[in-house]
């Protein structure tokens, strides 16, 4: 009898003649996922069966394998010899000593010399005898004993199903940039971006010495908790000091927050070119803060010549996003008390409708190419997997 970890899938099932490439990108995001710890992975039809591993690092393999976007539930059970006697060992492992349950079985192999109701029947009957406390609850069981006769000669049992993080195998929807502030927002966006199949490179802006190595460490850790769904997440980090001072100096005080979301999504267009992204991506909510109305998207977006910039916060409230990060594990980071670049030279009433003929007019006064290299050539990597 070995224990083993079955894992299944999401969206996959639904890719006609391109499943095999979906199944191998999620094969090897749960490789990397598990790297460090001895395991085999194989493939039986329609899901996947985790063998050989240290039984003590079951709970550590699960919790690794459900943040991997792709997977569906999983469940830890036993593979054993699709015999009766074997299978009845396997039931007594996983099945709960008192409360509501039902059996259920799936018979792949026709040669079993039981139906699926007949085996159902046999195993309810004889746990019933084994363990009084236990009742059949064939509508809302609290538990479901679950028996898989495969054709190889082989049986899966296994009880409970855990959710994964459902999705799509990150790396198969193309590769985007985030612009990972220190708050609660963006990390959420970069998560539900990931989800859909993206793979993310982050990109953070600091004002040193005005901002402190503590509020650019918080991000880094942002960037490693991220980095747990995604396979691994480069983080770049650009300051941004010098264009803040030369728009405090020669700008309009309101249009501060307008006029440097305009330089970050300049450079993040740049920043993505180079690394291959394909898309910008945002934490953005529409009416969340002043320079999150819909003509500060447009004169942010207005910037960005070559690349879509996704949203996927945009229609949010924040206690939807709130309730998210929580989900997700970055909530705690993210409150941490260090302030990010946004809020050096912040005015006291930033421009909430900027109108995008006033905002180039008074961004006419920067030497813009100027401002944009002295920031690219500051450009940090920080590797996260």
């Amino acid at each position: 009898m070995e224990k083993v970890i079955i894992v299944r899938y999401c969206e996959i099932h639904l890719k006609g003649k391109n499943r095999g490439y979906f199944e191998r990108v999620f094969m090897n995001n749960m490789e990397k996922a598990l790297s460090g710890i001895r395991h085999e992975i194989h493939r039986p039809s329609g899901r996947y069966l985790v063998e050989k591993f240290d039984e003590a690092r079951a709970e550590e393999i699960v919790e690794r394998l459900r943040r991997v976007f792709g997977t569906h539930t999983l469940s830890v059970g036993y593979k054993v010899p699709a015999a009766m006697g074997a299978i009845w060992e396997a039931v007594l492992r996983v099945a709960p000593q008192a409360g509501t349950f039902k059996v259920q079985s799936n018979r792949a192999d026709k040669h079993f010399p039981l139906h699926s109701m007949e085996l159902n029947a046999q195993i309810g009957g004889r746990l019933l005898s084994e363990r009084p406390a236990l009742r059949v609850d064939v509508h809302a069981p609290q538990s479901t004993v679950n028996i898989d006769i495969r054709e190889d000669g082989e049986a899966l049992v296994f009880c409970d199903l855990i959710k994964g993080a459902g999705g799509m195998p990150v790396g198969t929807s193309g590769k985007g940039i985030l612009l990972l502030s220190g708050g609660i927002d963006s990390p959420v966006a970069g998560h539900m971006i990931a989800k859909r199949g993206m793979k993310l490179v982050g990109l953070h802006f600091h004002s040193y010495p005005y901002t402190n190595m503590q509020a650019r460490e918080k991000v880094e850790d942002l960037a490693r908790i991220l980095a747990r769904y995604t396979g691994g997440m480069d983080l770049y980090v650009v300051r941004v000091t010098h264009i803040q001072e030369a728009i405090h100096k020669h700008c309009p005080e309101e249009m501060m927050v307008t006029l440097l979301r305009r330089f970050m999504m300049r450079i993040a267009e740049r920043q993505a070119e180079s690394c291959g992204a394909q898309c910008i991506i945002t934490g953005e909510s529409l009416g969340q803060v002043a320079s999150q109305t819909i003509e500060g998207m447009t004169s942010s977006n207005a910037v960005v010549r070559r690349l879509p910039v996704l949203r996927p916060l945009v229609g949010f409230d924040k206690t939807e996003i709130v309730a998210r990060a929580r989900e997700i594990g970055t909530f705690e980071t993210s409150i941490l008390p260090y302030e990010d670049c946004c809020t050096v030279f912040l005015p006291k009433h930033p421009l909430i409708r900027p109108d995008l003929v006033k905002v180039e007019r008074a961004e006419a006064a920067l030497d813009v190419d100027a401002l944009l290299e002295e920031a690219i050539a500051s450009t940090e990597l920080v590797t996260n997997g």
